[in-house]
């Protein structure tokens, strides 16, 4: 991959930055409202709760994202993007274009689901 193809990732991977920090500041005011409103009874209580459980692991989930799409803007400043941590390849450009922020090629992440999936 050349670096004139790296505009489009990295155009890619800013928009969807810019989609989680909205998102992420979103949540964080419902999750602050959640856990401040008044109640009415326990079964209120319970509700929003696990609302709130929800909204965090939403959260949580994006914020990790957030930091998968920071390494990956990294990579393309290091002239290392889109090549795979696992074998050190070049990651296939429609996988990237699904995915912008993969570090590893189908064959390397498959490798290590399987591991994954082993261990528990």
């Amino acid at each position: 991959m050349t670096m004139n193809n790296y505009h489009i990732f990295k155009e890619k991977l800013l928009e969807r930055k810019n989609e989680i920090i909205k998102i992420l500041n979103d949540l964080t005011n419902e999750i602050k409202e959640l856990t401040c409103s008044e109640v009415c009874d326990e079964g209120d209580e319970a509700m929003s709760a696990m609302d709130s459980g929800r909204k965090q692991q939403i959260y949580i989930t994006l914020k990790n994202e957030l930091e998968e799409i920071d390494i990956a803007l990294k990579k393309i400043d290091e002239g290392t993007y889109g090549i795979c941590e696992m074998c050190e390849e070049p990651i296939n450009k429609d996988r990237l274009l699904v995915k912008p922020y993969a570090k590893y090629c189908i064959i390397c992440r498959e490798i290590i689901e399987k591991e994954g999936k082993n261990k528990k």
